[in-house]
């Protein structure tokens, strides 16, 4: 009963103080932690320690899966350079740079468990998309932090594997760097493997209720098979989740997926806050143990301000070199694809030339032979513009000067950093100092620059700037009903059904051809849910069972529905 009432008093907490903080404009997490400081400060509270295998083996993957499944994909394929730059490159110069430092000024600390600390700190917290995303920053700037935070976790968790075993025997350069690629690859594959198959089970579930169960399953499950081969549980976890945002609605009903949407929703929401306040509580436990081995406060809050520095200026200076390099690589692509799109230059009438002599060859070959290169050629053209496409995308929404000081600034730790800290060996030199800089430097990380994140994205000028162009929602609707001509109400409930799930057919098409902002698209989505779950409502009857995105539906009349629902441009 005594825990059962703490937990309860958590999650009223967690409900009260989020709703403050939409008032107030701040981010929930930062007032979560500040009034669980302050909570643990107060003589007559106990110490409150938790298990750090708890946060990584039990609150990490339902966060990470629930970020991943809400991620836009297409945004997040456009710019997986710059992500895997950030989440793999950066994290280990960042954790490279502070083990050096670190061994160099503080006596005692070795170079291994120094790069221990740098592994720690050098994962991002996902709190700074949940304020950029708010704000309405450029789309492609909150899908980099978003991807970043996603996947550097993983890179930091392996890094720290490598440098708590270096500190007991040497590990040659060669091994780590294949403990890193097996754990990163073989963790992608699982992770891919096992969130295509959750969707092709749920999909055999018509009830949203089991079908939202095997979700939530599904990241401890992953988690437990990667680890079991010894591969990243966490990068698994994303991977599936990415696997999940990619392939569900192709396979999922509009009841399963809204049902699925909301209740990640809520545990993202519960799990995240509880979290960000158990993080506070643990203060009064840390600087028990930070006393009791001897070590001063103002030596861990001089290691605390010069590894926070440093990571600073080492993402500051990467980041910059990572915008110069993005830049120019567009304006290359920007380039190509304009000669691409000039009838008269040469690379054009050289594609349209090729393809007449192909198509010219073919007329003579056999109907399988025929089929099969017209079917490569098909899928050649719309890899030519899907890759126009993203060129459009990266000049619509360019990386400069603001967009990188956007990204510095909001790189932040947060509770990742504090239970990676805890999983230190009790035999580590100076353990409890250097868990007491890693809450510091999450902690103070994530009360400067989060609390100032608002004000830095409103003096560059860069809210209110995720609009999609203009025009883009009438021509997605426009086409839409060109494909899909609607219907009149006298065909029936069944025909508008028809009609609905045609056009999220044509509508996941458009989304592999991304001539289109995943915003619009995923607005475009969720409205066709809601007509879809509105007809079957009205269907609902004896002997009537809910349909999957499979199931056949009689074809309806080929005439005009004077009686469409009209829609507002986004």
């Amino acid at each position: 009963m005594e825990y059962m009432g703490l937990i309860i008093l958590a999650v009223a907490v967690v409900i009260a103080l989020s709703t403050v903080s939409d008032r107030l404009g701040v981010a929930p997490p930062l007032i979560l932690m500040v009034v669980g400081v302050g909570v643990s400060l107060l003589p007559f509270v106990a110490s409150i320690r938790i298990d750090p295998e708890w946060i990584l083996a039990g609150v990490l993957p339902p966060l990470l899966y629930a970020a991943a499944v809400a991620i836009p994909t297409t945004d997040l394929r456009r710019d997986f350079l710059p992500v895997g730059a950030l989440a793999v490159v950066l994290v280990v110069i960042s954790a490279v740079a502070v083990g050096f430092v670190v061994h160099w000024l503080v006596p005692g600390i070795g170079l291994a468990p120094g790069i221990a600390l740098g592994a720690i700190l050098s994962p991002t917290d996902a709190v700074a998309t949940r304020i950029v995303r708010r704000l309405g920053v450029p789309n492609r700037v909150g899908t980099i932090l978003e991807g970043e935070s996603l996947l550097n976790d993983a890179t930091a968790l392996v890094l720290l594997r490598s440098a708590i075993a270096a500190t007991a025997v040497s590990v040659p350069i060669i091994q780590w760097v294949g403990q890193f690629l097996w754990a990163a690859a073989a963790a992608a594959v699982i992770g891919a493997v096992v969130g295509w198959a959750g969707v092709r089970v749920r999909a055999l579930v018509r009830e949203p209720a089991p079908a939202t169960a095997i979700s939530f399953l599904l990241p401890f499950a992953v988690y437990f098979l990667a680890e079991l081969v010894h591969a990243s549980g966490l990068v698994a976890v994303v991977a599936a989740g990415v696997a999940a945002a990619e392939l569900g609605p192709v396979h999922l009903d509009a009841r399963q997926r809204v049902s699925e949407r909301a209740n990640w929703h809520t545990v993202e929401f519960l799990l995240e806050g509880a979290v960000f306040l158990v993080m506070g509580l643990e203060l009064s436990a840390l600087l028990t143990d930070l006393y009791r081995t001897h070590e001063t406060l103002g030596l861990a809050i001089g290691v605390a301000a010069l590894a926070l520095g440093l990571m600073l200026v080492v993402r500051w200076v990467y980041v910059d070199l990572l915008v110069r390099s993005t830049r120019a690589r567009t304006r290359f692509r920007h380039a190509r694809t304009t000669r691409w799109r000039d009838p008269a230059h040469r690379s054009r009438q050289a594609l349209a030339s090729g393809r007449a002599a192909v198509t010219v060859r073919l007329d003579q070959a056999k109907p399988r032979t025929r089929a099969r290169a017209e079917r490569w050629m098909d899928r050649v053209g719309a890899w030519l513009r899907r890759y126009v496409a993203d060129v459009d995308y990266l000049i619509h929404q360019p990386l400069g000067m603001r967009e990188g000081t956007l990204l510095t600034w909001a790189g932040m730790r947060g509770v990742v950093t504090v239970a990676a800290a805890q999983t230190l060996p009790l035999a580590t030199p100076h353990r409890s100092l250097l868990v007491f800089t890693a809450f510091l430097v999450a902690a103070v990380s994530l009360l400067l620059q989060g609390g100032t994140l608002s004000a830095v994205i409103r003096l560059l000028k860069l809210d209110g700037q995720d609009e999609a162009p203009p025009d883009e929602w009438p021509r997605l609707q426009a086409e839409l009903a060109a494909a899909t001509p609607p219907h009149p109400v006298a065909a029936g409930d069944l025909a508008r059904l028809a009609v609905v799930r045609a056009r999220r057919q044509v509508l996941l098409g458009l989304r592999s051809t991304g001539r289109y902002t995943c915003r619009n698209l995923a607005i475009a989505l969720a409205e066709l849910d809601a007509d879809e779950m509105a007809l079957q409502l009205r269907l609902a009857g004896p002997g009537f069972r809910w349909a999957t995105p499979a199931s056949p539906v009689p074809p309806a009349p080929a005439s005009g529905d004077t009686a469409e629902r009209p829609t507002t441009p986004r």
